[in-house]
């Protein structure tokens, strides 16, 4: 029987010994020399940014109940305007009102001397015509009223009209005594005398200040002023004479 010789493998000692290979990347690792991949801007997705909007501060309520008192105020005030026009515009349309006229008629100097001190002493008469053209309103003159008669910006006499009621188309005759003493009065004397020569004529203001209540049918309003200026040019300023009225004009107007 023949025996087959059998071949062991022999350890070459000058070989190199095998080493066994690392993996490039640890076991439970996602990571490899490249980086990390998560972290990659070309891979990573870009995350969608949210606008931040600010939050609005809490309201005041003193601020927001001052704002409504406001509001509140100005919202009466408005309908009582519209109220008070409202009325204004009915009255106007059933009574028709009518401004009243005056003028001046008669103008009479008592007195006008300078006396031993420079002063002027002076005295008028007017006669003044006032008429009251409605059909539905009357006037009432209360007291207080003023008028005052000028020449250029010195006064020289002052008095009151009556108080009286004029009734509806009414005309009413006044007669007006003033008097006044003006200080220093010298130059006024010279300018007077002056003019005269001049112009042949003085020029006199008239002003009145009348508080008055108008009566709308049955109903008496509120009192009102009644503010009448006059421009008069007289021919002379002799004492205890009746000085000629050349031309006058009047002009009214009301304030409340």
């Amino acid at each position: 029987m023949s025996h087959h010789p059998k071949i062991h493998p022999v350890h070459d000692p000058e070989a190199p010994s095998a080493r066994p290979s690392a993996p490039l990347v640890p076991r439970a690792a996602s990571r490899s020399e490249q980086g990390d991949p998560a972290k990659d801007p070309l891979t990573q997705r870009p995350e969608r940014s949210i606008p931040y909007a600010p939050l609005a501060p809490p309201r005041k309520r003193g601020r927001s109940c001052c704002c409504r008192c406001v509001c509140y105020t100005l919202c009466l005030l408005l309908l009582l305007v519209v109220a008070v026009g409202a009325t204004i515009g009915i009255l106007y349309l059933v009574f028709k009102p009518k401004l009243p006229d005056y003028s001046i008629d008669r103008l009479q100097l008592t007195q006008f001397a300078l006396n031993q001190d420079s002063s002027l002493s002076t005295a008028f008469n007017v006669t003044i015509t006032a008429k009251n053209p409605n059909e539905k309103i009357g006037i009432y003159y209360e007291d207080g009223s003023k008028i005052t008669v000028w020449y250029k910006k010195t006064k020289l006499s002052d008095g009151s009209l009556p108080k009286f009621y004029q009734g509806h188309e009414n005309t009413t005759v006044i007669y007006v005594e003033m008097s006044g003493q003006t200080q220093d009065a010298t130059d006024i004397m010279t300018t007077l005398q002056e003019q005269q020569q001049t112009t042949g004529n003085i020029p006199l203001r008239l002003r009145v200040n009348q508080p008055v209540r108008i009566k709308f049918g049955k109903l008496k309003l509120m009192e009102v002023r009644f503010l009448v200026r006059c421009g008069v040019f007289v021919d002379s300023l002799a004492a205890n004479n009746v000085i000629k009225i050349q031309s006058s004009r009047c002009k009214f107007r009301l304030r409340l």
